[in-house]
């Protein structure tokens, strides 16, 4: 065992950073999380606001999962709530389910179709056949056409990302998938929970092991040279750490507009994506997370921006081969481990990055 003062350095208290020090801590390492936030549980961090309502502060988190080693590690540190997500997309002040499926194809242009093998031989009537597929432009048209691209992806996207769908990698728009049936609900895992007094409730029980000491409020490289430490895992931008050598990776940030209406709900479902219309993306109606009972509700807009907080890596081809000039200096260091979205500058949902931790520790 090492003399020194801590086995690791954790740099980062979100998913990535808590998880592995619960893991390294349950094996007798002595751990040293360094959050630069006020809080713990990182962009998952929820609170009640001032009317009593649970609300996610960086956005929804919405917890689903087909990994039963995932679901059955997270169930230590919380009771769960059953909650399957669904979206509508307001489409010229019309409401349509999202993903795209057999009710959106009907109402949407008058249909009847009652099988998947109508929807599916539709979609093959007005699918753009892109070979090779390059980009998120080319998977989209390639699987329904231009009409359900422009409506539902062109505008939507360019607003979150600030390019167009054809300047995007095709794993952005890929993400999303188109359906045949009429299931409603955005995601189709099999483990789809909320933790039930919240995430921050869950992270709290996480970090509660003995041999775990966190400091919030700071950045670790003001701390770095006072202590003493075998080893980094580093959760933060990938950019930052090297100290942008090789200039900065661009990533989005959102901005959160917060409205409470005297109201039990103001929307039908948790979010309404603006796929044609406005400067926000989407609404979320916070209360359907909770299943809280209250007069009133809590609804957030969300802008996109490039400045902010760090929220996702904006994968395009410029950007990859930034990154690839990082990774090689990461290769370069013994003792630094970076894990998650902004070190790995990758999208991962939380179960993929809680999926990793396990399997490292």
């Amino acid at each position: 065992m090492s003399t020194r003062q801590y086995n690791y350095l954790i740099v980062g208290a979100g998913f990535a950073g808590s998880v592995a020090a619960e893991r390294l801590a349950s094996k007798g390492n002595k751990i040293l999380l360094v959050e630069k936030r006020n809080h713990i549980a990182g962009n998952a961090f929820d609170e009640y606001d001032e009317h009593g309502i649970l609300v996610h502060k960086y956005g929804p988190h919405i917890f689903h999962t087909n990994s039963k080693k995932v679901f059955e590690y997270l169930s230590q540190f919380t009771e769960w709530r059953k909650y399957e997500h669904r979206v509508l997309a307001n489409l010229d002040g019309e409401l349509y389910p999202i993903p795209i499926n057999r009710t959106t194809i009907n109402k949407l242009y008058n249909k009847n179709f009652t099988t998947e093998d109508e929807v599916k031989e539709y979609y093959e009537s007005v699918r753009e056949k892109r070979s090779p597929i390059l980009n998120s432009e080319d998977i989209i048209v390639n699987q329904v056409g231009v009409d359900l691209y422009e409506k539902f992806f062109k505008y939507y996207t360019k607003k979150q990302w600030e390019l167009d769908p054809s300047e995007l990698s095709s794993s952005v728009c890929g993400r999303i998938p188109i359906r045949t049936n009429t299931d409603d609900r955005y995601f189709t895992d099999q483990y789809q929970f909320m933790p039930k007094d919240g995430y921050t409730k869950m992270f709290e029980k996480i970090l509660a092991h003995p041999n775990i000491k966190i400091l919030l409020n700071t950045d670790y490289k003001e701390i770095i040279n006072k202590i003493e430490f075998d080893k980094i895992i580093y959760t933060g931008p990938i950019d930052s750490f090297f100290d942008y050598e090789f200039g900065k990776l661009p990533y989005r940030s959102l901005h959160f507009e917060w409205e409470n209406h005297k109201t039990e709900f103001y929307q039908k479902v948790t979010s309404v994506n603006f796929v044609n219309s406005e400067k926000y993306t989407r609404i979320t109606e916070h209360k359907y997370f909770s299943n809280q009972k209250s007069n009133t509700t809590t609804i957030t807009k969300e802008y996109p921006q490039m400045e902010g907080e760090p929220f996702y890596p904006i994968p395009n081809d410029e950007n990859s081969v930034l990154v690839t000039k990082y990774k090689s200096n990461v290769s370069k260091l013994n003792n630094v481990k970076f894990i998650g979205r902004l070190a790995e500058y990758k999208y991962y949902n939380m179960d993929q990055v809680i999926g990793r931790i396990l399997s490292l520790y």
